[in-house]
């Protein structure tokens, strides 16, 4: 199977390639050029080879980052009539930490973070506190020992009380091909007109009075 994977739901712009196992990947601090330079990085990749499936990073994540994915993922799969699966950025962040046990913590902006703790068991990833958006002071602790935070969310807020931290790392399209792969081959690919990100807050931006009124 050969498919293509998108993730750009942080400053960073990534792509890579799945072929039966191998992948070939592309990475570059993107700013905000991701739509200019996603579809290239890729068709370098790809070359004029066939594809079967489209992967992308479905959020939580910068909102018009979410939407660049969603929309490449869509358009490639359209025309070609291949089923689309979407990731969640902060289990490919968890992924791409190397932990078994990871608090992804993502800066949301507006002070507050994309967070959940999962924990890796027989290869696939289970959440221990489900995905949400929530002040950093607010974010709860996980059960247990060994947890490692990955995340940028970690580098503006500090450690939040965690021992170790992966500021660092984010979210990579490698990842999101290494989780997709099981699960195209279980089937769980769909239609293109069905692939939606995954926001968790549909609020983008203060309002001048909220600025105003805030600390």
């Amino acid at each position: 199977m050969r498919f293509a994977a998108i993730e750009t739901s942080t400053e960073w712009c990534s792509v890579a390639v799945w072929a039966d196992g191998e992948i070939a990947a592309l990475e570059r601090r993107a700013g905000n050029r991701h739509s200019e330079l996603a579809l290239p990085m890729l068709e370098k990749l790809l070359g004029k080879h066939r594809l079967d499936a489209i992967a992308f990073g479905a959020g939580p994540g910068a909102f018009t980052g979410l939407r660049i994915a969603c929309g490449l993922a869509q358009g490639l799969a359209l025309a070609r009539g291949l089923p689309v699966l979407g990731v969640s950025t902060l289990e490919a962040l968890a992924q791409e930490s190397g932990a078994a046990r990871v608090v992804a913590c993502i800066d949301a902006r507006m002070r507050e973070v994309y967070y959940a703790a999962l924990e890796k068991r027989a290869g696939r990833w289970h959440e221990v506190i489900a995905p949400q958006c929530v002040p950093p002071q607010s974010a709860p602790r996980p059960p247990g020992d060994g947890w490692v935070g990955a995340g940028n969310g970690f580098e503006v807020y500090g450690t939040m009380g965690m021992s170790r931290v992966l500021p660092q790392i984010h979210p990579t399209a490698m990842a999101v091909a290494q989780l997709a792969a099981p699960r195209f081959a279980a089937g769980e690919g769909v239609d293109a007109a069905l692939a939606v990100p995954v926001y968790l807050r549909d609020k983008v931006a203060f309002t001048k009075e909220e600025l105003e009124r805030r600390p």
